[in-house]
């Protein structure tokens, strides 16, 4: 590759993102959660590298009037662009309660 020429790959950032999905939210209806956010990120040219299922746990405070959450972390490549596209897709889900995307080094 020639000097000065970036490619798709290179403009791609390192990202943790954790998410909280209702616990009204069936087992099987939560594994779908996942595949669509994984599916978000990959059909905007990024890459998900890992997901962590740390199951449901209690929350620090409520939020839209539950107790617990069912946590999920997602590590990811992703172009910077794009994370406005990610925050505003997730805010309109109505089964995730909560989420923050944060940027590796």
């Amino acid at each position: 590759m020639s000097e000065g020429v970036v490619s798709q790959e290179d403009k791609l950032r390192d990202y943790e993102l954790v998410f909280i999905v209702s616990p009204e939210v069936a087992e099987d209806r939560l594994d779908a959660t996942i595949e669509t956010v994984s599916q978000w990120v990959t059909s905007k040219g990024g890459v998900v590298s890992q997901v962590e299922r740390w199951g449901k746990r209690r929350l620090a405070y409520p939020i839209r009037h539950f107790a617990e959450g069912n946590y999920v972390l997602f590590r990811l490549k992703l172009d910077p662009g794009r994370n406005q596209e990610l925050d505003t897709s997730l805010k309109i889900s109505e089964e995730i309660l909560r989420h923050l995307l944060v940027r590796m080094n």
